[in-house]
């Protein structure tokens, strides 16, 4: 059985790059059009754009216009601009086309093997039909942390300077890409290029408003975000994340989340001072994948559409390696698509649904059990390729 399922899924057609091309546009089209009724977050990314060129708050209530409120930095301004100025049916269209390529892109055109790619693209594409069905900038982000980290490697600094400062400015969660600075081979021009797109982008949106204006709206932004994270804390869709579920299930409000997610960045850090493993790409993309994971498992803004950046993450960590995957780590990867990924659909119970994993943010379960074997794996395996390995072993051997 095992052979006939590998032979099925090796024909061409599921391993030819336009095939998942076309799958991936087709979700973007189907979500679009899914939601072209009910799209209430590209309402405000809309209301992003107007509200800059009117020079009012990004982030009062505007029920006139949508619910909620809106929790991007003003440079988001001008990333949704062309697609805030066409009618409102087109733009919901060509947003969603635009996150589905250009993750898509990231992930063509990164350091992956075509092993990796192909795994990827199919393992992660029911999580990115979720994430555009919410219309979801966190697609986005998914390809920034992937760019950042591959233009490193590509020691194209300035260019992963410029996606880091474009996701920390608009989402804050591109920050995480300067855990990447230490593979660098450039650290100064990698600071300086930080320096000056930070200059950059932070008052390119004032060309469509005013310095006055925009500067308040970062201190105003800051304020909200502020505000958010106390909102997040019991939120039904909102902290699906290790520090979510912690709290959730204990039910406990009173405790600081700094009691997890401090033991949480040592945990997180401890593999950096293994610099003999520093040369091998298993670790850097390890390391990599461990960044996808952290990002959402320690924010209390985490929702259920994020979770596209934490499975690619979760596929990294399993393809990258030059050891062979035991049957466990097979477990976990197939736990991972089926609660974290399948969980928020109707392929999944609802009663488990709704009676279990929304009220106790189990999605993110699957992802906080492998992101701490990851953690475990990376500070005691060696990365060497298996060639190199056993090299050095026989070497060891022949010596004695």
């Amino acid at each position: 059985m095992k052979d006939k399922i590998q032979s099925f899924f090796a024909r061409p057609f599921f391993r030819d790059y336009r095939t998942l091309l076309g799958l991936w546009l087709l979700l973007a089209v189907i979500a679009a059009v899914m939601k072209m009724h009910s799209h209430n977050n590209f309402l405000i990314f809309r209301g992003v754009f107007w509200h800059t060129w009117q020079q009012v708050s990004l982030f009062a209530e505007y029920p006139a216009e949508y619910w909620d409120v809106n929790h991007y930095g003003p440079l988001f301004s001008l990333v949704i601009a062309p697609f805030a100025v066409v009618p409102e049916w087109l733009g919901l269209l060509l947003w969603c086309l635009m996150l589905s390529l250009f993750l898509y892109v990231a992930i063509r055109r990164s350091l992956l093997t075509d092993h990796q790619q192909l795994f990827v693209l199919w393992f992660c594409a029911h999580e990115l039909l979720t994430a555009l069905y919410m219309q979801q900038f966190n697609i986005a982000i998914a390809a920034i942390i992937l760019l950042a980290f591959f233009l490193i490697e590509k020691e194209r600094d300035a260019s992963a300077a410029f996606f880091i400062v474009l996701g920390t400015l608009v989402k804050l969660y591109g920050v995480v890409g300067l855990a990447f600075f230490f593979f660098s081979k450039h650290k100064l021009r990698f600071v300086l290029s930080l320096i000056g797109w930070s200059v950059v982008l932070f008052a390119l949106p004032m060309i469509i408003s005013g310095p006055e204006y925009i500067v308040g709206q970062y201190a105003e932004w800051i304020d909200c975000l502020a505000g958010k994270n106390t909102e997040n804390l019991f939120a039904d869709h909102q902290n699906i994340s290790l520090l979510g579920m912690v709290r959730k299930i204990s039910g406990v409000a009173t405790y600081s989340d700094l009691w997890l997610i401090v033991p949480g960045l040592l945990l997180f850090g401890l593999p950096y001072l293994r610099f003999s493993q520093y040369k091998y790409m298993a670790f850097r993309q390890t390391l990599l994948a461990s960044v996808l994971m952290f990002v959402l498992l320690f924010s209390t803004g985490s929702e259920s559409s994020g979770y596209i950046i934490a499975l690619i993450g979760v596929v990294v960590w399993y393809t990258c390696v030059p050891w062979k995957r035991t049957g466990w780590d097979v477990a976990l990867l197939v736990f991972a698509f089926v609660l974290t990924s399948l969980s928020p659909s109707d392929l999944f119970p609802a009663y488990l649904r709704k009676t279990f994993v929304q009220p106790y943010a189990l999605k993110a379960l699957p992802v906080a059990i492998i992101w701490f074997k990851l953690c475990y794996e990376m500070l005691l395996n060696d990365y060497a390729p298996a060639s190199t390995a056993c090299a050095q072993k026989q070497t060891e051997e022949s010596g004695n």
